[in-house]
């Protein structure tokens, strides 16, 4: 995994805006009905090259396919593991959302949720079908290919992939006698898809919202002490599924819901943090820029970062359409690496950009003027912390 040894390096979190071709293809797939194979993935070649292309030429060192053939980054499992079958389980919604019901029913009336197939949890969980991901990391690797833009900067390039804890907090269990066990078998099941991505020379993402999110969702009726036990079980079952990927080439995300809500309920990261850190991966992506959490930058003060983690902190909220100033940027950026050191931070985002298909708060057009405030930032971050000649190499 490549460091920030002599610029601020940049990247984000994993998804970005799908063209709408591509949004009605994985609608039409979700539900079940008949499509165009072939024009599927013709217009899946299409978007992951003008993802990469727009990635390039906006700064972003490192890349990703844009999450492009997902519905979402955590039900598009269904498609690839056995034992999900549709469903008609209600989705808890957010406590925060909850607190303020008129807000709540407001965003539901605008179309403001997403809408997809609840999966469920029927049968026995195992690899069904592997060939999706080996068409999204030949798709993602031919686009990088292509992608020889004059001056780009690209340094390295990531695939996500949903976390055990994740999958089990969007698709129910109705199969397995304990979550537990639910877990055990979810960490068997993606240890494939996980150990398939770094072989391929990609680096690894895991999306881990199950480690925030899932406090005001899943547990919002049970006490902190429950949720941080079942925390540090998803934890145990993720580094179970990552035993034979190298630490170096991994990435995790962890977020609160990539939503404009009052996050009030958000648990603190303090709280979470000793069970965060004791995951595998090199990489921590956390929220930094919104307004809940902004604050947090803080705790590293207090809780040194592990010899053997980097920081990826959110330095632009994903949930509002500011174009953040590329100067609050490089402040964000500044007081990290002031605290952990320049080269054990890389600037990213709050969370992604197409969360699920056909669903995201940031307008496309604005994602990628944010997506350049990002490394404009990360280039006077760069003047600060190395000087204004590494800002010229």
């Amino acid at each position: 995994m490549q460091r920030s040894t002599d610029r601020m390096l940049t990247t984000h979190v994993g998804s970005l805006p799908r063209p709408q071709e591509v949004v009605d293809f994985l609608f039409a797939q979700d539900r079940g009905d008949s499509y165009d194979a072939t024009a599927f993935e013709e217009a899946l070649r299409r978007a992951v090259a003008d993802m990469v292309s727009r990635q390039c030429e906006a700064g972003i060192d490192i890349v990703s396919d844009g999450e492009m053939s997902k519905i979402s980054y955590a039900t598009y499992i269904r498609h690839r593991l056995t034992g999900f079958e549709p469903g008609n389980v209600p989705r808890a919604t957010p406590a925060d959302l909850d607190d303020f019901p008129e807000y709540r029913d407001r965003l539901a009336a605008m179309g403001a949720t997403p809408k997809y197939v609840r999966p469920i949890c029927k049968g026995p969980i195992a690899v069904k079908d592997a060939e999706p991901l080996r068409r999204d990391i030949a798709r993602f690797k031919q686009a990088l290919s292509l992608s020889t833009l004059s001056g780009t900067n690209r340094v390295e390039a990531f695939m996500t992939a949903v976390s055990p804890g994740t999958i089990a907090l969007f698709q129910p269990n109705e199969y397995y006698p304990s979550r537990e066990t639910y877990l055990e078998a979810l960490a068997d099941a993606m240890r494939a898809e996980y150990e398939t991505i770094v072989e391929s020379g990609l680096l690894l993402q895991v999306d881990c919202p199950d480690l925030g999110m899932g406090r005001h969702i899943t547990f919002r009726d049970a006490d902190e002490a429950e949720f941080l036990r079942n925390a540090a079980m998803q934890v145990d079952a993720l580094n179970h599924a990552l035993a034979r990927v190298p630490a170096d080439r991994v990435r995790l995300h962890v977020c609160w819901g990539n939503y404009e809500g009052p996050h009030h309920r958000d648990i603190p990261l303090a709280k979470v943090l000793p069970v965060l850190l004791r995951v595998k991966p090199m990489a921590l992506l956390i929220e930094g820029a919104n307004p809940r959490h902004e604050h947090e930058w803080e705790i590293w003060k207090s809780h040194p970062l592990p010899a053997d983690k980097i920081l990826v902190p959110g330095v632009l909220d994903s949930s509002c359409n500011f174009v953040e100033h590329p100067e609050l940027v490089a402040q964000r950026i500044v007081r990290y690496a002031d605290l952990v050191g320049r080269d054990r931070v890389i600037a990213g985002t709050d969370c992604g950009f197409g969360t699920f298909a056909g669903f995201g708060a940031v307008h496309p057009a604005i994602c990628w003027a944010k997506m350049r405030s990002l490394a404009e930032g990360a280039r006077l971050a760069t003047a600060k912390l190395w000087g204004a000649a590494a800002v010229a190499v």
